[in-house]
């Protein structure tokens, strides 16, 4: 019997991980990709020499990656070497506070000593807990579809959200541990990742600090885009072919059926289509409105995760005083999440994030010479014009300078610049956001926006839009998710 057709319509981590799934249960799979490389926001652009990871930059959650090569009897280390960061990053609070974090648990309770005293019961008990939310939802929850609430109502699921506090504010919870801000803010910062303040996320999220501190921050040689390299190898190891610059302008619909992807290369009939682009844009843009799953007025309402202000810097010389990872907490943090998500704006003082992977991997940078990767947090939808990501590059610089001792300007040899504007010209990305969709109370499990088409029987969606949530780890269970549902589908058509 001839294959199904199946089209995935994006090849970021999502639809690389659906396609090679699907393609392993023996269906004929096809990637659309409108960009010219595969990977989605975790592509590279190289330059004089600079080889930039254009996307995300930390590597959280190792246990993810190795669970899903192992579905196909592989390891991460068959395609790409990981090195263990310790420190694993470096905050600072100022030029004269630096806080280092080890990968070392002892050393960790030391340093939390050195802040607060009597803190190490504090630390074992709430990463305890810690513990036991990761493993709960990384065993349980995330891999639910949450097509409806009746798939969570069941005693123990509801006693477990209870333990693992679904309902109680990550803020009040990592407070209730700890007294002293520094600490408070080191514990709270995983959570930017998922889109939102620690007075709105969940505590149940304090399993990414089980994620950080315990599972630690990892980083493959060669860059964050080796993961997409391996994946692609693998995807087309199991016979899915991949069209890049090929965009796709339309879903016919017949029958309440998906039977043609129309594309800027041509069209293609169709037995199944995977929606792991943004999903806002194929549902509002790609389908037409008898097809679509919401309105503008549901997305409006949306909060989305925050945009960000990035800057790719090649420099001519080394820098001094700075780690792999680098956190700049010197300034209010509240003050510029408010900023964010109350009274959207660009911030008065920003937050930032800056990334040096040449000094853990020399292959990214010509030799003597350094890669730096600039991150600002902005609220999405913002106006971006040249003017003023130039006076942010330099706000954000006066502070670095000052902080780290180094001399930047005047010795970029590269210079690139991306916001809202390039997410939504590359990406499609709904009002710009980097990371999509926020891990609020309201945004959580069936409360997102619904992995199937409630009008397209054959068509489901995947990513950072829908369940489970933002990030590359969350992203490829989405994938792993979604082959499992067109699976069962496909094979009682």
């Amino acid at each position: 019997m001839e294959s199904k057709n199946v089209h995935v319509i994006g090849s970021g981590f999502a639809g690389l991980t659906a396609a090679a799934l699907l393609a392993k249960q023996g269906y004929h799979v096809t990637i659309l990709e409108k960009n010219k490389q595969p990977g989605g926001r975790a592509g590279v652009w190289e330059s004089q020499g600079f080889k930039f990871d254009m996307g995300p930059s930390w590597y959280w959650m190792p246990d993810v990656f190795e669970n899903y090569f192992a579905l196909f009897g592989k390891k991460p280390s068959d395609y790409y070497h990981l090195k263990r960061l310790d420190p694993a990053y470096r905050i600072y609070f100022g030029s004269d506070e630096i806080m280092d974090i080890p990968a070392n648990m002892q050393q960790l309770e030391a340093l939390f000593e050195s802040y607060e005293a009597g803190s190490t019961l504090a630390l074992r008990k709430f990463m305890a807990q810690a513990a036991y939310k990761y493993k709960t939802a990384m065993s349980d929850y995330v891999f639910r579809p949450s097509h409806s609430i009746t798939e969570f109502l069941d005693l123990k699921l509801v006693l477990q959200s209870l333990r693992i506090h679904m309902l109680k504010p990550m803020s009040k919870h990592v407070k209730s541990y700890f007294k002293n801000p520094k600490l408070i803010k080191l514990l709270e910062f995983p959570v930017l990742f998922l889109g939102a303040t620690a007075q709105k996320i969940p505590a149940m999220y304090s399993l990414m600090n089980y994620a950080d501190l315990a599972l630690g921050t990892w980083y493959p040689m060669g860059g964050m885009n080796q993961i997409v390299r391996a994946m692609v190898k693998l995807a087309e190891e199991h016979g899915v072919q991949i069209l890049l610059n090929t965009e796709v302008v339309n879903i016919k619909i017949a029958n309440n059926k998906a039977v043609e992807v129309k594309t800027n290369n041509g069209n293609f009939k169709t037995d199944f289509v995977v929606a792991a682009a943004d999903y806002q844009h194929i549902d509002q843009k790609l389908l037409d409105k008898p097809y679509q799953n919401y309105n503008n007025k549901y997305w409006e309402s949306r909060t989305m995760s925050p945009s960000s202000l990035l800057f790719y810097i090649g420099l001519n010389q080394k820098v001094k005083n700075i780690k792999h990872h680098n956190l700049f907490f010197d300034e209010d943090l509240d003050q510029h999440a408010k900023e964010i998500y109350d009274t959207p704006q660009w911030p008065s003082k920003p937050l930032f994030y800056v990334c040096a992977s040449s000094v853990s991997d020399a292959s990214v940078a010509p030799q003597g010479m350094e890669n730096l990767f600039f991150l600002i947090p902005l609220a999405p939808g913002l106006v971006d014009t040249d003017e003023l990501r130039e006076k942010y590059y330099h706000l954000m610089l006066d502070r670095f300078e000052q902080i780290t001792g180094n001399s930047i300007r005047g010795n970029e040899i590269v210079k690139r610049s991306f916001a809202m504007n390039d997410f939504e010209t590359e990406y499609h990305s709904y009002k710009g956001n980097a990371y999509g969709l926020a891990n609020t109370l309201s945004q959580t499990a069936f409360f997102k926006p619904s992995m199937r088409s409630k009008k397209v029987a054959n068509l489901l969606f995947a990513g950072q839009l829908t369940v489970p949530g933002p990030g590359v780890p969350p992203a490829i269970i989405s994938g792993q998710v979604v082959a499992k549902e067109a699976g069962t589908y496909l094979r009682r058509a």
